[in-house]
């Protein structure tokens, strides 16, 4: 069975406010926001432009959002974002100036993946191949 031909896949988190999130992760990615204006509930994050990319970001505004409680807890994170760079060293202050903060529980035995939480509680990881 052949599959489908997207051209783009976009991941939509929760949160409490869409478009603060939506900075949160411009910022860090380097990438733009579009939308919004319309819609304030819903606002994409992209890669810039002239770049393409398969992957996008949404960030979507839902009323008593409950931040995730991984790994441990009654909310669990459902979905987590991995970023893979070169360096997680030189990466980490772009991701803390951002906004997002260490979590506590770091489960890599090696060090190839560091995990942070965003500005509302998701888990998303650097990661080094």
């Amino acid at each position: 069975m052949a599959g489908i031909s997207a051209r783009r896949v976009v991941v939509a988190l929760d949160c409490p406010n869409a478009r603060e999130l939506a900075e949160f992760y411009a910022s860090m990615l380097g990438w733009r926001i579009n939308g919004g204006e319309q819609n304030p509930d819903w606002v994409d994050v992209l890669p810039p432009e002239g770049e393409s990319g398969a992957l996008a970001l949404a960030c979507q505004t839902v009323p008593d959002f409950r931040a995730p409680t991984w790994p441990d807890g009654p909310v669990p994170a459902q979905v987590h974002l991995d970023f893979h760079v070169n360096s997680i060293v030189d990466s980490e202050p772009s991701v803390l100036a951002a906004g997002a903060r260490r979590h506590d529980h770091q489960p890599s035995l090696d060090g190839r993946f560091v995990v942070y939480l965003d500005p509302v509680g998701h888990p998303f990881c650097l990661c080094e191949e």
